[in-house]
This record gives structure tokens, sequence and C-alpha cells, in this order.
């Protein structure tokens, strides 16, 4: 019984080495190409380029973690009928957004100053803005959704205390929702962003 103590005792310090805490947090800033993409082949659809800023948390052990956040995000898009060009425009969608990600990581390579990090989990989008142009009836403002959610994945490095991630971002349902069914869209994002750890 005492020999097993004493390996129990022996153990817990080189444990606490292999799970290392890990409790960052920090803010965040970059940018975005997104836009809203949809099933109907004759429309198709053109990027915009827009930015975010907010805050992240990290929280786990060793190698594993959870990355919640909470940035302020401008995205949208312009949809274009077919052979039509940017000043034909069918609509043009230029909202703001909440976005609440929360990522489950894994750094994938581990060093003392730098770490190559892979991750994705849900993201939930909250529109506090809709920015909405359209000629024509085809598309409506009062059809672009409060809120959806989506999903993101991607990689990124730290050095130091600065983070640099690139992610993909695909909404899950509709931002745009016609009542028939006919003109749905989702929005698409790619977002890179640099961060900086304050803790």
């Amino acid at each position: 019984m005492k020999k097993l103590t004493i390996l129990f005792l022996l153990l817990i310090p080189s444990l606490a080495i292999v799970a290392q805490p890990i409790f960052d947090l920090g803010v965040k800033a970059g940018i975005n190409n997104s836009k809203v993409t949809f099933k109907k082949s004759e429309f198709n659809s053109e990027s915009i380029v827009k930015t975010h800023i907010g805050a992240f948390a990290r929280l786990g052990y060793n190698r594993i973690y959870i990355q919640p956040e909470a940035y302020f995000s401008a995205k949208g898009g312009a949809v274009l009928a077919p052979g039509s060009d940017l000043s034909e425009r069918a609509a043009k969608f230029d909202f703001n957004n909440i976005d609440v990600p929360i990522l489950l990581g894994v750094k994938v390579l581990k060093g003392g100053m730098a770490n190559l990090r892979i991750m994705g989990g849900p993201v939930f989008s909250f529109v506090t803005d809709k920015g909405f142009d359209a000629p024509d009836d085809d598309f409506l403002k009062e059809y672009v959704k409060d809120h959806y959610f989506g999903y993101q994945y991607g990689v990124g490095v730290d050095v130091w205390h600065f983070s640099l991630d690139a992610r993909m971002e695909h909404g899950a349902n509709d931002i745009y929702s016609y009542p028939n069914g006919d003109i749905n869209g989702k929005n698409q994002t790619f977002l890179v962003t640099l961060g900086f750890k304050i803790l």
C-alpha cells in the first residue's frame, strides 16, 4: 500500500506537466471575404470584403482546447442575374452581425514560443443591421433573417502573444429566406484574423 501511495505521489508532478492547463484571453481583428450563395443556378454570387473585431478566450489542457469568441462582423455580397455585370445587380446584401463561434481546437505542432493549430465548430450569428438594395421585387429586405447559424473550420499559428487564423465559414441555414422557398441564400465567408493574447 505504501509503495502505491509513493508511486502516486511521484506521478502527480509528471501528470501536472503533461496536462498543462490552457487559459488565454485576447482581442482580435481581421478581414472577411463573404458572399450570399443561392441554389438556383441563374443567380451568381459576387463577394464583398469587410472587417471584424472582437475578443476570444481559450480553455483546455495540453494540446486540446475550446475557444469561444464574440465579435462584431460586417458581411454581405452581390447577387447577379445571368449575363449581368456589377452594374446590373439583382440584389446587394450588406449586413452587420454579432458572431459567436464555439470552436474545438488541437495544437498539432506544439513548440515553446510557437504552435500550429487546427479548429472547427459552430457559429451563431445575430444580425444587428440589414443593409439591402434590390431594383425589383425578386428580392425583399423583409426576408433577410435576424439570426442564423453555421460552422467554421480552419488553421491557426501562435507566435509569442500573437495568433493568426485563417477560417472558412458556411451557413447551415438561410440568411435570406423567400416564403415559397424558391430563392433562399446562405452566407459563405473566408476570414483572416490577427489576435493578441492579453492573458
